[in-house]
C-alpha cells in the first residue's frame, strides 16, 4: 500500500507544485490520477519513485519510507511521459538493461508480446515511431513484474487497437500477480474502463477521489414531471447535486447512496420518471459543481 501524508514539493523558482497532499492507494488496484497539464501529476509520480525528494511530508510504501530505499525501488517501475532511450540501443538492449536491474524480469514475456505487436527487437529504437517507442517502454516495464507500476500519460501516441491491447495486459497483470498500478492522464474517458479508483489533482492537492464502481452506481440523472407545479423543494429528502427545470420537466442529478430515491419519487405519482446513466466525466463535473468548482477550469 502507498500512503502519502502532507506531501509538499516546490522547485527553485519557489513555485509550489504540491501542497499538503494526502492520498492512500490500496494494493491490487489500478488508480487513475487525472488533472490538467501542470497540475502536478508527473511531479507526484517522481516523488513516489524517489526521483525527486519532497520538501516535507512522507511517502510510505509497505510501511517503509521510499526515498533512497534500494529495497523498495526493486518493487517499483516507472514509465515517464518524456521517454528516453540510449541512442544506439535496440529493444533487446533495453530488455537486457532492465533485466540487470530487476531480478523478476521476464524476458520471454517481453519477446512474446513484442512479436505479437510486430516490434523488431533487434532494430534500433531511434528508428521507431513515437507510438512504437511507447510500446517498447510499456513492455519493458510490464516484463519487470514489479509490484508497483507507475505510468505517466500511459497511452500517449498509441492507436485505439494498441491501447486496448495494453489495457488488457495491465488488467491481467493486476489480477494474476496482485500488482498495484498508478496511471495519469488528463483524459477521464481514457481511464474510465480500466481504473478501480480515480483521484482528481488540482492546485497541488487531491480535490476529489472515489471508487469508480461506487460512484457510478450511486449517482444518476433523473428526468421527472408531475401533474401539479413543482420546484426543487418538492424533492426534499433527496441528495440533489444539480437541479434544472425546462417547462414541465425537471432534470435532477442525485446521489442515491441509500438506494431509496425511486421510492421517494414514485410517491409523488410522476407523469414521467426516467433514470439515465452518467458518464464518469459527468459524475466529476457535478461533484465539482457541488464543491463550488468549475470542472472546465480543473481538467
Amino acid at each position: 500500500m502507498i500512503e502519502i501524508k502532507n506531501l509538499t514539493k516546490s522547485f527553485n523558482d519557489d513555485k509550489i507544485v504540491l501542497e499538503n497532499l494526502n492520498c492512500t492507494i490500496k494494493d491490487n488496484a489500478i488508480y487513475g490520477l487525472v488533472g490538467a497539464n501542470g497540475a502536478g501529476k508527473s511531479t507526484l509520480l517522481r516523488l513516489i519513485t524517489s526521483i525527486y525528494k519532497s520538501d516535507s511530508g512522507s511517502i510510505l510504501i509497505d510501511d517503509k519510507e521510499v526515498f533512497d530505499n534500494e529495497e523498495i525501488k526493486q518493487d517499483i517501475v516507472f514509465v515517464p511521459d518524456d521517454l528516453y532511450f540510449y541512442s544506439n540501443y535496440t529493444l533487446m538492449d533495453m530488455a537486457e538493461y532492465y533485466k540487470s536491474l530487476y531480478q523478476s524480469f521476464d524476458m520471454n514475456y517481453l519477446i512474446n508480446h513484442a512479436n505479437t505487436l510486430k516490434l523488431n527487437i533487434n532494430a534500433k529504437l531511434s528508428s521507431y515511431s513515437k507510438g512504437m517507442k511507447r510500446q517498447c517502454a510499456l513492455l519493458c516495464a510490464l516484463a519487470t513484474k514489479a509490484k508497483y507500476m507507475l505510468f505517466d500519460e500511459t497511452f500517449d501516441g498509441l492507436d485505439p487497437v494498441i491501447r486496448k491491447y495494453f489495457k488488457s495486459l495491465l488488467a491481467d497483470l493486476m489480477i494474476d500477480n496482485k500488482r498495484t498500478i498508478i496511471m495519469t492522464s488528463h483524459n477521464l474517458r481514457e481511464l474510465e474502463d480500466i481504473c478501480d479508483n480515480l483521484g482528481l489533482l488540482y492546485k497541488g492537492s487531491i480535490l476529489f477521489e472515489s471508487d469508480i464502481d461506487t460512484i457510478k452506481t450511486n449517482m444518476f440523472k433523473v428526468q421527472v414531471s408531475l401533474k401539479s407545479d413543482f420546484n426543487k423543494s418538492t424533492f426534499k429528502g433527496l441528495k440533489i447535486l444539480s437541479y434544472k427545470k425546462i417547462g414541465s420537466v425537471a432534470t435532477l442529478i442525485i446521489n442515491d447512496d441509500k438506494k431509496d430515491s425511486r421510492v421517494v419519487l414514485e410517491k409523488l405519482k410522476p407523469l414521467i420518471l426516467d433514470y439515465l446513466p452518467l458518464t464518469l466525466e459527468e459524475v466529476f463535473i457535478y461533484q465539482m459543481e457541488a464543491l463550488g468548482y468549475e470542472f472546465n477550469e480543473i481538467v
